[in-house]
Order: C-alpha cells, then sequence, then structure tokens
C-alpha cells in the first residue's frame, strides 16, 4: 500500500473538504481514514490516504494538491507515511 499523510490548515470556509476530496476521487486516491475539526474559525484537517492506484507521480499531485489548497485559502500538505512517521518519532 502506498499511504500518504494530507494535512489541510488554514482559515475556514466553505468546499474545502469538497475540494479536496474531489480531487482525491478523481485521481482515483482512496481515503482511509480522515479527522476533522474547527477550532473558532480555524480549520484543521488529518487524512491518511492510499494513493496506489494513482497514475500520477506523488510529487506532480503533492504540488496540485498545494496549489488548491491556495485557491480556497487553505495549506495543503502531503507527505509518505514512511517519512512523516521518521519525522514524528519520539
Amino acid at each position: 500500500m502506498n499511504r500518504t499523510i494530507i494535512t489541510v490548515v488554514g482559515k475556514d470556509t466553505k468546499g474545502i473538504i469538497a475540494k479536496v476530496c474531489t480531487y482525491l476521487a478523481d485521481n482515483n486516491v482512496n481515503i482511509l481514514d480522515i479527522s476533522q475539526t474547527i477550532v473558532h474559525e480555524y480549520f484543521n484537517m488529518m487524512m491518511i490516504v492510499d494513493m496506489t492506484k494513482m497514475e500520477k507521480p506523488f510529487v506532480q499531485a503533492s504540488d496540485e494538491l498545494t496549489k488548491l489548497g491556495e485557491s480556497v485559502g487553505v495549506q495543503v500538505k502531503c507527505q509518505r507515511e514512511e517519512i512523516f512517521d521518521v519525522m514524528h518519532r519520539i
């Protein structure tokens, strides 16, 4: 499985989840787990996704998600699971 951690952070606006999830569905990315919270007007979402069936290279998808986030006014970050795990090891 090609698991990736996607985080989305920024001011809450309509359509953030819809736009990110639509992009993922259009690119054959399966959402394995998702958590989102809103604290005051700030939106935070973390997703674990499987990119095994995606036909685009990881870097291209990551860049496209970053641009999608910018168009909505949020930051979108993608990290491969193994790199995320190493970075957050205590």
